[in-house]
């Protein structure tokens, strides 16, 4: 392992983002984590040198880093909305070897009070497995959805590209995380940008996939954007931080940027979904090309 990692203590176990609150306007934005997991430095940071995320960020003697799983749970308005429900429990013995996910969502929003059945709506900001894997709970040899009250909203073309299996990102897609509650009728898929409840909206943004999705969380003049993998942690905030995993990379970039042109004048607050420290802060240009973060105080 290269000293600078080994000098840094890699713990996967301690979750640090749950349970974090923060309001904008009239919403309460509470953190929940479905804890840590692992994946490989490499394709988490694409074209950048080992040498250079490594500082920032340790990695194990298998290259690996600790990313978080964060789902965000919005009230206050309306309706009780989740976004995000991590990966959940149904995956098999190859994925817990290689990400050794612990699922920990269910767990950590019933500790705060929060139930299943308190939960009106669902977004999920496109379908890869790490981002829906809660929608939907094995029970007596059946898939059945984790939050029996909730309309759960997902984007259709992210739907349609996992239907057909491509070689490429074939191993994202997990059926029974969503084609049960299509099937039932609980989930509605999304054709374009739109007003999910007063305040709360989600609006397409390619890059990763072609039809991922962030969600916008606006009132009383305040705005925060939850930005999903277009900016998967606070480490990838620089333009040409983007991972291997996006399919669309020149448009991931430029959307990036894009988005900045947006949040950085309007002091949006940036909410991370794989960040297992910084679950939200507001980016601030540090130099040409450059960005950072600042803290929420």
């Amino acid at each position: 392992m290269p000293q600078v990692a080994a000098d840094l203590a890699v713990e996967k176990a301690t979750v640090t983002t749950n349970g974090r609150s923060i309001t904008v306007g009239n919403f309460e934005l509470t953190m929940f984590s479905d804890g840590n997991y692992w994946l490989d430095g490499g394709p988490a940071f694409g074209i950048i040198p080992k040498a250079m995320w490594l500082k920032k960020v340790a990695c194990d003697e298998n290259n690996r880093i600790v990313l978080g799983l964060n789902s965000l749970l919005i009230r206050g308005g309306s309706k009780t909305v989740l976004v995000e429900t991590g990966i959940g429990n149904k995956f098999g013995d190859r994925v817990r070897e290689v990400f050794e996910p612990e699922a920990r969502l269910l767990g950590n929003l019933t500790a705060a009070g929060v139930a299943p059945d308190s939960i009106d709506i669902v977004i999920n900001t496109h379908l890869h497995f790490d981002h829906c894997g809660w929608n939907t709970v094995r029970a007596n040899g059946r898939v059945v959805p984790t939050f029996p009250r909730a309309t759960y909203y997902a984007p259709e073309g992210e739907w349609q590209h996992g239907q057909k299996q491509y070689l490429r990102d074939r191993v994202s897609y997990i059926s029974d995380n969503y084609n049960p509650l299509l099937e039932s009728g609980q989930m509605k898929l999304v054709k374009d940008d739109r007003e999910i409840i007063p305040g709360v909206s989600v609006r397409t943004i390619p890059g990763h996939t072609r039809y991922m999705q962030v969600v916008m969380i606006e009132s009383q003049g305040q705005k925060a954007c939850y930005v999903s993998d277009l900016i998967p942690t606070a480490m990838h905030l620089d333009l040409l931080w983007i991972m291997a995993y996006d399919l669309f990379p020149m448009e991931a970039i430029a959307n990036k940027k894009g988005l900045y042109d947006e949040a950085i004048p309007g002091r949006w607050l940036v909410i991370f979904t794989h960040d297992p420290a910084i679950p939200w802060g507001y980016v601030k240009e540090t130099g040409k090309g450059k960005y950072g973060l600042d803290p929420v105080t």
